[in-house]
């Protein structure tokens, strides 16, 4: 497992492999981390906008000894056909997830770069890892779509520990997803959200907002 702190440091480490700056967007359990709704997490979820930056971080992971793994292993079998799919690496119980302009079929949007909630910047002697930690809502719309019932639990956990949540923002994120040909963003967001009824309190204008899609 990866702490807070054991984050800070190998994203630090890292830095000092680069060979150039790069930037990417953080989203999963470890984004989670830096709001304080997680303490540690298996698994880091990166999504990188420039296909370069991918490759310069997943070469400096490899430098560190993280072997690359198959994507089958951990989604569902489904998503891990899509060409959004993530390359994977991993090292003791540890795994990087590198996702590359999109998260399988759903595009980071101008929304998302914008709506960022931290700016985390790991610097070297020379070069810098700068990480953008993603707004809430747009981690719960992101941990809909991929179907896991521990990114489930992930969207629990937000909504237990926030008092307000802006469904209007994740409702129009995934409309505008559906509209550039993510056909699976107002289902996958519209199951979570009748689970999540369960737990709390969802006010009625929301899902039919979504249903007028």
């Amino acid at each position: 497992m990866i702490t807070t702190e054991d984050q800070n440091a190998l994203f630090r480490l890292i830095s000092s492999y680069l060979k150039n700056d790069i930037i990417c967007y953080a989203f999963g359990g470890n984004a989670m981390m830096y709001y304080g709704y997680k303490s540690a997490t298996k698994d880091i979820d990166l999504i990188f906008e420039r296909r370069e930056d991918a490759a310069e971080f997943v070469r400096a992971i490899i430098s560190l000894g993280y072997k690359k793994m198959s994507a089958v292993q951990v989604y569902p079998e489904e998503l891990s056909k899509e060409s959004g799919k993530p390359e994977m690496y991993t090292r003791g119980d540890e795994r990087f997830d590198i996702f590359v302009g999109s998260v399988f079929r759903t595009k980071l949007s101008e929304g998302m770069k914008k709506r960022f909630y931290a700016r985390h910047d790991y610097i070297s002697d020379k070069f810098t890892l700068t990480v953008f930690v993603l707004g809430k809502e747009d981690i719960i719309f992101l941990k809909s779509i991929t179907r896991r019932e521990r990114d489930f639990g992930d969207i629990i956990v937000i909504v237990k520990s926030e008092s307000k949540i802006d469904w209007d923002i994740i409702i129009e994120e995934a409309i505008s997803q559906s509209k550039q040909g993510d056909s699976w963003a107002i289902v996958d967001l519209e199951e979570a959200m009748q689970r999540l009824k369960e737990i709390s309190f969802i006010p009625k204008r929301h899902f039919e907002k979504l249903y007028r899609k």
